[in-house]
């Protein structure tokens, strides 16, 4: 199977990180859990850290003017990036902390005993534990949605067990395991149907699929930069101005405030209300930098190279009789499976003797591997610097693998 002709090219140059230390090919399968960083991301990042250095919303010099329009664009970049507007975009650790400031802000002020969450059997942790967290403190309580027999959220029984208790619906809009796509339009309407605010978890989408959060109609959408072809230590929350201006601070201290005396503070509009302290200013740079390179490319490009790479992995496994394949043929980028008498532990370390690095574990889906009956699944994940021949040393890593386990 071709790549698609509009991604011929050889994009692994362009990613130091894609090199052996003897200078040998890289087998990177893993960006489900961290994307490698493009040249133009790094350089970004080092100029922003050297001779672009300055803090930004405090300085009257002028390096820390020119920076602080620097980090100002990159936000403008995110909100363009998702459809949404600079003012509603915060800047975040990353999703972890995205969600995290709405579980301890908005849902904290606005859920109480009697009141519904509906999350899903496929969540990650991140979407999982902060509402225990709320659930807990404000005695409400979490419903769990199955999923369809090929792994995708079942928006149908969804549909049949939101309520008007329920005041929150949290999705991952692509399964970071099973790499299925949630329908998230129609779980917006499901979810506004009845009164509850829908969020998305967008890690694993915005790598690989064009959002736009004003037609998705959903009400907070968050992302991790490290799985864009990004840095570390920066994410966004998206949220829609009038639910932003309602929510209260979560945390205290510089850049959040109005006016600060001993008698009483008043605090900054949003997205500054959120952003207490020095903020990620280099990591802010630097994923402007991903944005633009992604989008230079394309991420129907992007979405249509990893679509092509899926199916390959797909049609090569399913000839094993001993491999069992999770999720559907059509997964965005990710392909988990195992192999009977082989733990995902010991493929991941003969793969890795191998050049070829792929993640083996719960995933941060504990809940999900007890729904499918393993204690961890192989995880192969493509990039939009992933080609066949990725493919070819998967393959021959497994049959070796098959052999040594005989």
């Amino acid at each position: 199977m071709n790549a698609p002709a509009s991604l011929e090219r050889d994009l692994r140059s362009d990613f130091p990180g894609l090199l052996t230390k003897n200078g040998e090919p890289w087998h990177y399968l893993d960006t489900a859990a961290t994307a490698q960083k493009p040249g133009v991301v790094i350089d970004a990042m080092a100029r922003a850290l050297g001779e672009d250095y300055a803090t930004v919303h405090r300085g009257v010099y002028a390096r820390s003017a020119e920076m602080t329009l620097a980090y100002e664009a990159a936000r403008r970049r995110v909100a363009q990036f998702i459809g949404g507007a600079e003012e509603e975009v915060v800047f975040t650790r990353g999703a972890t902390e995205a969600i995290n400031l709405v579980a301890y802000s908005w849902a904290m002020a606005n859920l109480q005993a009697g009141d519904r969450i509906l999350l899903s059997m496929l969540e990650h942790h991140s979407n999982i534990v902060p509402w225990q967290i709320v659930a807990e403190k404000t005695g409400a309580q979490i419903d769990v949605c199955p999923l369809t027999d090929d792994g995708r959220i079942d928006l149908d029984a969804a549909e049949a067990m939101l309520t008007g208790q329920h005041k929150l619906v949290a999705f991952a809009h692509v399964s970071n395991v099973l790499g299925s796509v949630l329908d998230a339009r129609r779980a917006a309407d499901l979810a506004h149907g009845v009164g509850a605010k829908l969020l998305l978890d967008g890690c694993q989408a915005v790598p690989r699929l064009a959002v736009d959060v004003g037609a998705l109609d959903c009400d907070f959408y968050a992302f991790s930069a490290h799985k864009l072809y990004g840095p570390t230590g920066i994410g966004a929350l998206w949220a829609r101005s009038e639910i932003l201006e309602s929510m209260p601070p979560w945390q205290g201290g510089g850049s959040m405030i109005d006016r600060v005396t001993f008698a009483k503070t008043t605090y900054a509009p949003p997205p500054q209300r959120f952003e207490a302290g020095t903020p990620a200013i280099a990591e802010a740079v630097a994923l402007h930098a991903a944005i633009d390179y992604v989008t230079g490319i394309g991420l129907d490009e992007i979405h249509a190279r990893e679509t092509a790479l899926v199916a390959q992995v797909h049609d090569e496994l399913g000839r094993m009789n001993d491999v069992t394949l999770f999720g559907p043929a059509d997964s965005a980028g990710i392909v988990s499976f195992a192999i009977d008498g082989i733990h995902p532990h010991d493929l991941g370390t003969i793969l890795d003797e191998e050049g070829v690095a792929i993640r083996a574990g719960h995933h941060c889906a504990q809940p999900l591997m007890d729904h499918l009956g393993v204690p961890a699944t192989a995880r192969a994940s493509f990039g939009l610097y992933s080609g066949e021949s990725d493919v070819a040393a998967l393959i021959r890593g497994i049959e070796r693998t098959k052999r040594i386990f005989g």
